[in-house]
């Protein structure tokens, strides 16, 4: 089931687009001088996720690539299988809304109930039996280079995003080898991953090569949406959470965060992980660019 066109930009075959209108407005405020000056804000909308009759949740978003969030909370939550027959997508701009058709009939409303409200900004969830369908899960032992993660990190971060044109944003990316694939932002990490496991989904992309780069913190939810989409190798430029560490160690993910420059930290699965690279021929990492949205 393909869901949109495939473009290629820097190498990427999705990757974020700073320029498109609907996804940020034009503020105008006054600065610390009390002279004025606009910016640039990230745009949130609500989107509410159908599955077949039921409404499962409604998301904070920015509002790109719907079709794909929606497969991939659904699936992240275990409310779809990788052998699902999805039927149908269909997303209506003027509701915001997705409803996701399967052949299977499907009622959810126990497992509803056992909503939890998890860390992840913009209020993301996870549910009550969700740690008991990750007791199943056996990532694959793919090893993974420390070359590939500096390759990555070089790359991505230098990549036009929303989060250097406005900020108040969160990336994921989806990778191979040192390859960044499909670059997604939200306002929401978690919505982020499951714009990247909607994709997946989508195109029948297997996970067992594949390594996920955040952004953002890695917690307890971003782990364990990784392991549910079958990726074994987690990274982030930023720290970790304690539950996040010990549900990565449980599960046989390795993560790895604090990717800046020479540096980084394997908390988890460091077998995977081959040093092939001595870390002083990477260059430190410069200062990244202000945001823009300075006053014109």
């Amino acid at each position: 089931m393909q869901l949109a066109k495939l473009s290629d930009s820097g190498g990427y075959l999705i990757a974020p687009d700073p320029a498109l209108a609907r996804l940020t407005r034009r503020v105008e405020g006054i600065d610390h001088l009390g002279q004025q000056t606009t910016l640039n804000v990230v745009e949130e909308r609500p989107l509410t996720i159908f599955l077949n009759a039921q409404e499962i949740v409604t998301a904070m978003t920015i509002g790109d690539y719907p079709q794909y969030l929606a497969l991939g909370f659904l699936r992240n939550q275990g409310m779809l299988s990788a052998d699902d027959d999805i039927t149908g997508v269909d997303y209506d701009e003027e509701l915001e809304t997705v409803i996701v058709r399967t052949r299977r009939k499907t009622n959810y409303e126990e497992k509803m109930r056992k909503k939890t409200r998890t860390s992840g900004c913009a209020v993301g969830t996870v549910f009550g039996d969700m740690m008991e369908e990750l007791s199943g899960i056996c990532l694959p032992q793919t090893p993974v280079r420390a070359s590939w993660l500096y390759r990555l990190s070089a790359q991505i971060n230098r990549t036009p995003s929303l989060y250097l044109e406005a900020g108040a944003i969160h990336g994921s990316v989806l990778c191979a080898q040192d390859r960044p694939l499909v670059y997604m932002e939200d306002v929401g990490r978690h919505n982020a991953v499951d714009k990247i496991a909607g994709w997946m989904l989508s195109h029948e992309q297997n996970a067992d090569d594949k390594i996920l780069y955040t952004t953002g913190r890695l917690t307890s939810e971003m782990v364990m949406k990784t392991a549910m989409m079958g990726i074994p190798v987690l990274v982030s430029r930023s720290g970790f959470t304690a539950w996040g560490v010990e549900i990565a160690q449980q599960v046989g993910l390795t993560l790895i965060g604090r990717l800046r420059g020479q540096r980084f930290v394997c908390l988890a699965g460091d077998a995977r992980l081959e040093r092939d690279i001595d870390p002083s021929a990477i260059e430190n990492e410069p200062k990244r660019a202000g945001r823009k949205g300075a006053s014109e």
